[in-house]
């Protein structure tokens, strides 16, 4: 496993000119994200495009857990030189969760969306366990974040807030999920 990605450090810059330029969001809460040390960035997934939100808002490399489609075909290149994580969401298979649980034991930062796909309705679904299960593994912290608005072109409601981050205190981790998602609802809704 690499700790950088080149091809990450060459396509960042880029990503975050054109995201900024053309998307124009507003970021929230960066002082939140710590600048070192082991974390995982956890929120709302509302479209494809989240990742780019997340790559703008620290200059520390995001380890992304993504579908196992996306390491195919013609931007299979660049997925599998991203320092992405490929999740079989089919047979739930503990490599991507072994691999995201390397990283931050190597004190870098993970960034996962707990409801495993875009939500298409503006309600968020219910969580998956990952994310507060390699947090209390790794003894790392989650930083939860929401993302609000519509991705346009020069958009004017675009947002991500980000927020202080929460220790996994417990062992019973549906509990801590649900309420990280409860966390998160109340920050979407507020």
């Amino acid at each position: 496993m690499k700790k950088k990605s080149i091809l990450y450090i060459i396509i960042r810059p880029l990503i975050v000119f054109f995201t900024k330029c053309f998307l124009t969001p507003k970021f929230k809460g960066l002082e939140n994200i710590p600048k070192d040390g082991r974390i995982v960035l956890a929120g709302t997934h509302t479209n494809n495009l989240d990742c780019l939100l997340l790559i703008c808002a620290t200059k520390r490399e995001v380890h992304f857990l993504a579908k196992q489609e996306l390491f195919k075909g013609p931007f299979g290149f660049i997925f599998n030189n991203l320092g992405l994580i490929a999740v079989d969401r089919q047979t739930h298979s503990l490599d991507a969760f072994g691999t995201a649980k390397k990283y931050l034991e190597m004190d870098e930062v993970i960034g996962i969306f707990p409801e495993g796909t875009t939500e298409k309705t503006g309600v968020i679904l219910p969580f998956k366990k990952g994310a507060c299960r390699m947090a209390y593994d790794t003894n790392s912290k989650i930083v939860p974040f929401v993302i609000k608005g519509k991705y346009r072109l020069w958009s004017r409601n675009l947002e991500i807030e980000f927020y202080k981050p929460r220790k996994v205190e417990s062992k019973f981790i549906v509990e801590e999920t649900r309420k990280l998602r409860d966390f998160i609802v109340s920050k979407k809704e507020g």
